[in-house]
């Protein structure tokens, strides 16, 4: 009988081609750990602390670092070093008091960019679907695989859920506590998250509905006045007047 289920090796030929790693040195490398991202949007923890970092030279050393907690991940210690960091996770180098958020960045797709330590407890999550568990509470579902639940007073006037899908809302971290919604409106500032304009920001100017709403053409027009177009699913709501997070330089003003 064959072997069921997937493969718990990754070639470096088949890792997704934004991994900073040499395709010819080696044959093997780390395929992310199932968890809050996908393999084709994430990069495991160790590439981070070896090849982008450089806080090790080796695989070995960079488990060995890995495993004795020097690293947090939104807020929380992670010592497996084959666990996916992805789209706006925070990571934090305890003793050094390094803080990094992953972004989007144009070409790189996604890169860590360095912010202040006043902005590590807070992270921004898409909302991705929404469901209706026991009692009429909506559940969130975001994009990092977490679930936050909006409690309902009336199931039948759920005048609390104010929340659409492709919004973004504030969360602290680790607690997960909502502080705030970002709407996905005309007037936004988003930040593109895939497709030939990955990493640019703009403010919302139009949004074309089609027939499949992720599929919607969406314009934008960045802090020069350039206009670019881009489909709705690659659209990240940052902010209403100003971004609520750090940007790279030249990304927005």
């Amino acid at each position: 009988m064959g072997k069921m289920g997937g493969s718990r090796h990754l070639t470096r030929y088949a890792a997704p081609a934004f991994w900073p790693i040499l395709r010819k040195e080696y044959h093997w490398t780390v395929k992310p750990s199932p968890g809050p991202h996908p393999i084709s949007r994430c990069i495991p923890l160790l590439i981070i602390v070896r090849d982008i970092l450089g806080y090790a030279r080796t695989g070995r050393e960079a488990r060995k670092i890995i495993a004795e907690g020097h690293f947090k991940v939104d807020g929380k210690v992670r010592k497996d070093y084959k666990f996916p960091i992805g789209l706006m996770d925070v990571i934090e180098i305890v003793d050094t008091g390094e803080v990094y958020r992953v972004l989007p960045y144009p070409v790189k797709f996604l890169t860590l960019h360095p912010i202040p330590k006043e902005e590590k407890n807070f992270k921004l999550c898409r909302i991705e679907n929404k469901t209706t568990v026991k009692h009429g509470h909506i559940q969130l579902n975001l994009h990092d695989g977490r679930n936050v639940l909006i409690r309902v007073s009336d199931p039948c006037n759920p005048v609390e859920d104010v929340y659409k899908t492709l919004d973004t809302i504030k969360i602290t971290i680790p607690e997960q506590k909502l502080v705030d919604h970002l709407k996905l409106e005309i007037g936004s500032i988003a930040i593109i998250t895939g497709g030939r304009n990955v990493g640019r920001v703009g403010r919302i100017l139009e949004i074309v509905q089609h027939f499949k709403r992720r599929d919607s053409i969406v314009t934008l027009e960045d802090a020069k006045g350039n206009k670019f177009q881009t489909c709705l699913d690659y659209v990240f709501v940052i902010g209403k007047e100003e971004p609520v997070i750090s940007l790279p330089e030249g990304a927005w003003k």
